[in-house]
This record gives structure tokens, C-alpha cells and sequence, in this order.
């Protein structure tokens, strides 16, 4: 269902179709948020005001950066659920001088741009599936 809102404006009558959603859709987004919301906050709530020991602390540091190793090492070795270590995929092939500009520089931007750039040119050059 929608309604129609009329305004006049500078360039003469608008009518703006407003849309109305369903009180069973707004039910379902109000409760995706509270999920979200509380399955997040709870825990920063509890911990906030305990004191963790030190080897817990540094041992939570690392999950971040092994998350991360994780996604990314299954988007650059995996290529339709099969392990795809072959010439024709580009992210493979990019992620080398990838590394080796991370591990020189420390820039992230950097990174990102030659990681960007690379795979770009891999795909001009009709290398690897999804180029051209």
C-alpha cells in the first residue's frame, strides 16, 4: 500500500508516492535490531566491568587480525567452494605484491591501492575468470 503526499515546491505541485510499510515488516526489522543490538552490547556490557587478566587480554587481541586472515585468505585461495591455487586466478596472483608492498610499507592504503590495481590489470590483460 501507498499514499500520495502533495507539496508545492519551486518548479510547481509534487506528488510524492509515500510508501506504507506492513506493521508484520516493521516487527521484523525492530526485532533484527534488538538482536543486533543486544548481542553486541551485552558482552561489552559485562566485560566493561570486569578486570581480565593480562594473558586473556593479549590472547583477545589477536582475534581481529586472525578474522580477517581468515576472510581473506578463503576469498583469495577459494573460487566456487574449490581450493584454487592455478595461474588464472587473479587474486591469487595480486595478493603476492600485495603482501610484499604490506610487509615493506605498513600503508593499508597502499596496499589497498596496489591490491586494486593489480587484480585491474590481471583482468585488462584477460587473465583469470571474470576477465574482459
Amino acid at each position: 500500500m501507498a499514499s500520495y503526499l502533495v507539496s508545492e515546491g519551486p518548479y510547481g505541485r509534487l506528488v510524492w508516492l509515500v510508501p506504507q510499510a506492513k506493521p508484520e515488516v516493521l516487527a521484523i526489522i525492530a526485532g533484527m535490531f534488538a538482536v543486533t543490538y543486544f548481542s553486541r552490547a551485552a558482552p561489552l556490557l559485562a566485560l566493561s566491568r570486569v578486570q581480565m587478566p593480562l594473558w586473556l587480554r593479549r590472547w583477545l587481541s589477536h582475534v581481529p587480525v586472525a578474522v580477517l586472515a581468515a576472510l581473506a585468505a578463503s576469498s583469495v585461495l577459494v573460487s566456487d567452494g574449490k581450493l584454487a591455487l592455478h595461474g588464472g586466478n587473479v587474486y591469487l596472483i595480486a595478493a603476492v605484491p600485495t603482501l610484499v608492498v604490506a610487509a615493506r610499507t605498513k600503508s593499508l592504503l597502499l596496499s589497498v591501492v596496489v591490491g586494486m590495481c593489480c587484480v585491474t590489470a590481471l583482468r585488462a590483460f584477460g587473465i583469470g575468470a571474470g576477465a574482459g
